[in-house]
């Protein structure tokens, strides 16, 4: 009996070894899955290339579905009001239609010698057809301008609609030193502004460019009318010389026959 006693405690403390096993594999597996799970995704904003204060920048906002039952129709972005752009173009996007909406400015801006009184405060795109499909994401490009020389970054609001009437809102700013907020505001890094000034005010460059392509045209205009003067005189001496060879050689001829 002592044996068979001794056999089922031992089994018993197997069993119990196996059942505590297995609970701190089960926490392992289950610690090892959320790790593995990533962050959910979100609106973000992103430059191609750099955006240099004082200059201007074309800027993509990312735009991805998370939900497996809904698709996003509707995207609106509000800009920075302490940081007001007068320049905001948006580029097509098939299937989606933009509207910019502007305000008038407190404090008018000073752009190209021009004084300006409005800004953008928002664009909406809204889809015309199936809009961001679940598993998808849409990216909707803007030129913006002319970025702040006092800033190192643009910060956004944006409101994302789904077809089942869920609104998300990502409007919440990126605390210092903080972890990021469930729903952080779209936010555009800028760097430097480049010691030669290319980068601030594009259109300049671009007039300059315009410029200097008129200038040259200007000198090779003058230059081929100077090349056509000269032909012409050319030419003139030409038959001026030929006419006094012929009466060269008639004068010649007379006085060979007279003598």
């Amino acid at each position: 009996m002592s044996a068979l006693s001794a056999l089922s405690g031992l089994s018993s403390l197997s069993a119990g070894k196996a059942s505590r096993v297995s609970v701190v594999g089960g926490v392992a597996a289950t610690a090892v899955l959320l790790l593995s799970v990533p962050a959910f995704a979100h609106v973000s904003v992103t430059a191609e290339g750099e955006a240099a204060k004082g200059g201007y920048a074309t800027v993509n906002f990312k735009v991805p579905n998370e939900m497996d039952d809904a698709s996003t129709n509707k995207l609106e972005v509000s800009f920075p009001e302490d940081h007001p752009l007068a320049s905001v173009m948006t580029q097509p996007v098939p299937g989606w239609t933009a509207k910019v909406t502007k305000t008038k400015l407190d404090k008018p801006l000073e752009m190209h010698g021009e004084k300006i009184d409005e800004a953008v405060s928002k664009v909406t795109w809204t889809a015309d057809g199936k809009g961001v499909q679940p598993g998808t994401f849409q990216k909707f490009p803007l030129s913006l301008g002319a970025l702040p020389e006092n800033a190192d970054e643009l910060v956004f609001k944006a409101v994302q609609t789904y077809d089942n009437k869920e609104v998300v809102r990502w409007i919440e700013p990126q605390q210092k030193g903080k972890e990021e907020p469930e729903h952080p505001a779209p936010a555009l890094a800028l760097t430097a502004a480049s010691e030669d000034g290319h980068g601030a005010a594009a259109s300049h460059d671009d007039a300059k460019g315009d410029a200097k392509s008129d200038d040259k045209s200007e000198s090779a205009a003058s230059s081929s009318d100077s090349s056509d003067s000269t032909a012409r005189v050319l030419g003139i001496v030409g038959i001026v010389v030929g006419v006094a060879g012929v009466a060269f050689g008639v004068l010649a001829g007379r006085r060979r026959t007279n003598s």
